[in-house]
């Protein structure tokens, strides 16, 4: 049954890597990533055959890597795939070893781990500092803000162009401020990348914090809604943080 999930296992990395091969753009990244895609394929063939049957990729668990790439970028996710090489090579040592070819198969499994951290360069990384300032901002203000108009005008309509036009305004001054702060500071990190994050980070927080009052016509439950959203954005973007810098999510 071990050779048979650790047959699953390799068939699903197998996948994760080679679609994120395919979306990558930096040369030196897609062979690496191509590398070990075909190292997991190889790993498949050989637990075959002692299982002496095929098995499918799990589709969830491909689905949801590829869409974390999209959302949350190739660091985060080869960050997760690093814990799954880490397990791997846990669970391949407390095989028998007797299976001739157990050692390179940790090998590999090592080797991978290297390999990975060795392309772990990614820029929105380089810009969490401007993300967390339009996160942050985004939650005190406009929070405050919707909990304000929420009682004083109890009407979703209302509230959500009031919240929309307030979230507009204050993503354009936290960006040109955010600009204003790496243009005069002379960073090292581009101004208008900066501005960029942070802008989209605020504008991003508007909206999952304006979406219950879209969604149902009781203001006080949308109100209620809008702050649990304030609290999955914040434990979110705290995981994001920690599995990106290998750090404790608490």
């Amino acid at each position: 049954m071990a050779l048979a999930r650790f047959q699953k296992e390799e068939a699903t990395g197998h996948i994760v890597y080679a679609r994120m091969a395919r979306f990558e753009k930096h040369e030196k990244h897609v062979k690496i990533l191509s590398q070990i895609a075909t190292d997991e394929l190889d790993h498949y063939n050989l637990w075959k055959q002692y299982t002496g049957r095929d098995f499918a990729p799990n589709r969830l668990q491909t689905t949801w890597y590829t869409l974390l790439f999209f959302l949350c970028g190739y660091t985060f996710v080869l960050r997760l795939m690093g814990r799954s090489e880490t397990s791997a090579v846990k669970s391949y040592s407390a095989l028998p070893t007797a299976l001739p070819e157990l050692k390179q198969v940790i090998a590999d499994e090592e080797a991978h781990e290297e390999m990975l951290i060795s392309i772990l360069d990614e820029e929105r990384l380089k810009y969490v500092g401007a993300i967390v300032l339009g996160l942050n901002d985004a939650l005190v203000e406009l929070s405050g803000a919707l909990a304000g108009f929420t009682l004083a005008l109890n009407d979703n309509t209302m509230i959500g162009l009031a919240g929309f036009i307030t979230g507009v305004a204050a993503t354009l001054s936290m960006a040109a401020s955010e600009y204003l702060s790496k243009k005069t500071d002379q960073s090292e990190k581009h101004p208008l990348k900066a501005a960029f994050y942070t802008g989209m980070a605020y504008m991003f927080t508007v909206a999952l914090l304006l979406l219950p009052y879209a969604l149902t016509s009781k203001p006080i439950l949308a109100l209620g809604f809008c702050l649990l959203n304030a609290a999955l954005i914040i434990a979110g973007f705290t995981f994001f943080v920690s599995v990106v810098r290998r750090e404790s999510f608490l």
